[in-house]
């Protein structure tokens, strides 16, 4: 199993597989960073504009396929919806600091460092609640295991669908403040 630099487990054998896309992919197959972000990686760039900037992985040409990993800036980031593992959906409240149901975990540590970034290798993440992430990075817990969500994110979560209810109920000015 892949693990972070320090040694703790990530949940999966083979980050690639729980890929969906590149975040720098548009819907048409055509790659952002080569088209917005040339100066980062001229050379890249170039490759890419000569082949009105399709994405070598999303759109394979028939002399030359490309793997994710084979792409020297690509990127797949969570939107952070709902956990992987579990399926327990975020939840969060406006003007709220409390912490997120629903965090950002990091499969892929490409050469060892802490974050990866263009320059060091490929970022791949996704959304896990905090009782799977702490799951798989303390003990054996993997991504693609089938279970259901903790009794207490369960609880926190419908903590907070009770505050969304009690701020949505109409409550008159003398109930809240008291007739005089």
């Amino acid at each position: 199993m892949e693990e972070t630099p320090t040694g703790t487990p990530v949940g999966v054998d083979d980050p690639y597989s729980h890929v969906d896309r590149c975040d720098h992919c548009t819907d048409e197959g055509t790659c952002r960073f080569a088209f917005e972000r040339f100066t980062d990686d001229p050379a890249f760039a170039e490759q890419r504009r000569d082949d009105d900037y399709r994405c070598p992985v999303v759109n394979p040409e028939a002399d030359r396929e490309w793997a994710p990993a084979d792409c020297p800036n690509f990127r797949s980031t969570t939107e952070g919806k709902e956990c992987r593992r579990c399926g327990l959906e975020e939840r969060r409240m406006a003007h709220d600091d409390d912490r997120p149901l629903i965090e950002e975990h990091h499969l892929s540590y490409a050469d060892g460092s802490e974050a990866p970034s263009a320059e060091n290798g490929h970022e791949i993440t996704v959304a896990l609640c905090r009782w799977c992430h702490t799951k798989v990075h303390k003990s054996w817990a993997r991504i693609d295991d089938d279970v259901s969500p903790d009794p207490e994110a369960i609880a926190a979560r419908e903590q907070r669908r009770g505050k969304e209810f009690e701020e949505a109920s109409f409550e008159t000015a003398a109930e809240r403040f008291g007739e005089d």
